[in-house]
């Protein structure tokens, strides 16, 4: 009998959250954790396993690279962490480097699944994935805005008092500082924000900047107060994961490869797709307005300049 296999390679707080996850809405059957770190691996198996009785049936362990060859789903989430004052893109270097190891690993295994990257700068370490594992750019998918469009989301719902649900907005681009809101696209319901408010009054406009601004700089006030983001992000992908698993043709604001979309080429950024079995059915293409435009082409050409700066030189 077929079963929905995931590996999870990082058991940090975001893997170890995500696992979590997992086990609360049994998404999958079988659940291997992979770490530098091999107790820790195993006695995060161990302590997943004791909640089984409170669940529904799975397979957990601590596994190795080889346990790759069958899995549906490899999510990586292992990498340096961001600390107060970096930006994600100061990640660059080091998480390339690391990932050049773990995506060899994976794909020495026969592996032919589905990679799933959480680990930032997570555009740019998503293209480094399709890079190394010589993949079809439908079968890596980043996690893009999927936090962000969720962050959106909560405060849109609590400013108009209703249940985040119902808000369909989205986050668009680098999943970091050039981020932008596609407000020409956010309904509440079946109406426009545009229909609820007045667009034009400098209220509402700066309104909406500050709850706009409090999404972009979220990271940054989490970190400073605990040191780290995870539930969220592990929600995002157990969302991501039940998605892909169950064949949904969910539309998801994660990130891909550009190859013509929105007129870019080249470079993996957030945008809405079509996630189903497959991976990527098939990237969203939402008409913007001036001003959008200019956004999404100012965060492509920064990921772009990360890619040709950032990038170790010897990979």
């Amino acid at each position: 009998m077929k079963t929905n296999k995931v590996v999870l390679i990082g058991t940090g707080f975001v893997g170890s959250s995500y696992a979590f996850a997992l086990l609360n809405q049994n998404l999958v059957h079988e659940l291997v954790m992979i770490d530098m770190n091999v107790e820790k691996a195993i006695g995060d198996a161990m302590d997943l396993n004791h909640g089984l009785a409170f669940s529904s049936p799975m397979k957990i362990r601590a596994g190795a690279y080889s346990d790759c060859r069958d899995a549906d789903l490899v999510v990586i989430t292992a990498g340096a962490n961001q600390k107060p004052g970096e930006t994600r893109l100061d990640l660059i270097d080091k998480n390339v480097r690391i990932f050049k190891t773990i995506v060899d690993s994976v794909m020495e295994s026969g592996f032919d699944g589905i990679f799933l990257v959480a680990t930032n700068p997570v555009d740019l370490l998503s293209y480094a994935t399709w890079t190394f594992s010589g993949l079809p750019k439908e079968r890596v998918i980043g996690s893009g805005t999927i936090l962000d469009t969720a962050r959106l989301r909560y405060l849109l719902g609590e400013y108009f008092h209703l249940d985040t649900r119902n808000i369909h907005a989205y986050i668009m681009g680098e999943h970091g500082d050039t981020e932008f809101p596609v407000w020409s696209h956010a309904t509440i319901g079946a109406s426009s924000v545009g229909d609820l408010v007045d667009l034009t009054d400098p209220q509402i406009q700066s309104d909406l900047q500050d709850l706009f601004e409090n999404v972009r700089d979220a990271a940054y006030h989490i970190i400073e107060k605990k040191g780290a983001t995870y539930y969220g992000i592990a929600m995002g992908l157990a969302r991501l994961t039940k998605a892909i698993l169950n064949d949904e043709n969910s539309i998801l604001t994660i990130s891909s490869l550009l190859d013509g979309e929105y007129g870019q080429h080249g470079v993996y950024t957030g945008v809405p797709a079509i996630i189903n079995r497959q991976g990527i059915r098939k990237v969203v293409e939402l008409p913007l307005d001036e001003t959008e435009q200019k956004q999404f082409t100012r965060s492509i050409d920064t990921l772009k300049h990360a890619m040709s700066t950032g990038f170790p030189s010897d990979l």
